[in-house]
């Protein structure tokens, strides 16, 4: 395993030095693989194009992203920016790169999370997209385009891991692999229609769960805030560090977000009809909202007060897509024609 890590570390190096000029495209990609992405951007215009398909992204990222922290606990991964000072193995010649604000994250490396997310979100998005323009054009090389793009993003999304130093080679493609799966797997079980108790079940299970699962292994001596001890050792700037990239963040955004969706699927089910125009004026409306509500700025301690408000932020994202502005639009524009 210290081979592949020195290897990986290697390979940060060489794609720092060459490709230097790219540093700002790399900076935005890994931004757009972000998790978060997929609940505030891919989402919201998903859903706008076609509501099954919306739904089906905000589930995927959801799952998948709790399965990855458990993966993440249970599989101990390193991080290049940590492990490089930790091995002690560069002490006669240092690798020749640096940090960047999006480096310094807090929860261990294995699989990555970027990669995995990203993977099965947009293959809800892109085999839809593939499916509805066969069924148009009935022409393979067409609906074969989206796929193609799919990969395109995934080798994009891995190489910007590598690049910030967040992740090595191995723990991207792991990710990229499982996400892939999930991807297919979860594309096919959209909980539309879901009874409230369903998703109220699911969203609480699923916190308690990894709560059990993260006292089970501290029983043991496991030590889980390991990553974070290290990740603010190596960070070459403190102010990187940032609680909404902990793992209890992540626990807690996928437990709002799927909250949020059973209340929104059962105050209106079956959401709101709209016209291409109204849609585009939700959709822009929702984007400026969900902007908003993430740049709320929260209380850091304490950190149960924190992670609290997170959830919570996390349980209006369904809310304000699906309900709220779609609500409003259609309560405008019905006045309009009635008018």
């Amino acid at each position: 395993m210290e081979e592949i890590y020195t290897q990986g570390v290697w390979m940060a190096e060489s794609l720092q030095q060459r490709t230097k000029t790219q540093e700002k495209v790399w900076l935005t990609v890994t931004h757009m693989g972000d998790p978060k992405a997929a609940f505030l951007l891919v989402f919201p215009f998903t859903y706008f194009i076609n509501r099954r398909a919306g739904v089906a992204v905000l589930w995927a990222a959801a799952i998948s992203e709790w399965l990855n922290l458990v993966f993440k606990w249970l599989l101990f991964g390193e991080r290049p920016f940590w492990w490089i000072g930790e091995s002690r193995l560069f002490v006669n010649k240092q690798p020749k790169i640096h940090q960047f604000p999006s480096t310094c994250e807090t929860g261990p490396g294995s699989p990555s999370g970027h990669a995995m997310v990203t993977a099965a979100v947009w293959w809800v998005v892109v085999s839809s997209l593939g499916s509805f323009l066969y069924s148009r054009t009935h022409s393979v090389l067409l609906s074969a385009a989206p796929y193609v793009l799919y990969v395109v993003m995934l080798v994009a999304v891995g190489i910007s891991r590598i690049f910030i130093l967040a992740h090595f080679p191995h723990q991207v493609v792991a990710g990229s692999i499982t996400g892939f799966i999930l991807g297919i797997v979860l594309s096919r079980r959209v909980p539309e229609g879901r009874p409230l108790l369903f998703f109220f079940s699911l969203s609480f299970g699923l916190l308690f769960g990894a709560l059990m699962l993260y006292a089970g292994l501290k029983q043991l001596g496991i030590d889980l805030s390991w990553s974070i001890a290290l990740a603010k050792k190596w960070c070459s700037h403190a102010e990187w560090i940032r609680l909404d990239t902990a793992p209890f963040s992540s626990l807690t955004r996928d437990c709002g977000a799927l909250l949020g969706l059973g209340l929104a699927q059962y105050w209106k089910p079956g959401g709101w009809s709209l016209p291409w125009a109204p849609r585009a004026l939700s959709l822009a409306i929702s984007s400026m909202g969900l902007y908003h509500v993430n740049r709320l700025p929260l209380p850091v301690r304490p950190q149960g007060l924190f992670y609290s408000l997170f959830f919570v932020k996390f349980v209006l994202v369904p809310l304000i897509v699906m309900v709220l502005v779609p609500g409003l639009v259609h309560l405008l524009t019905f006045k309009k024609k009635k008018d």
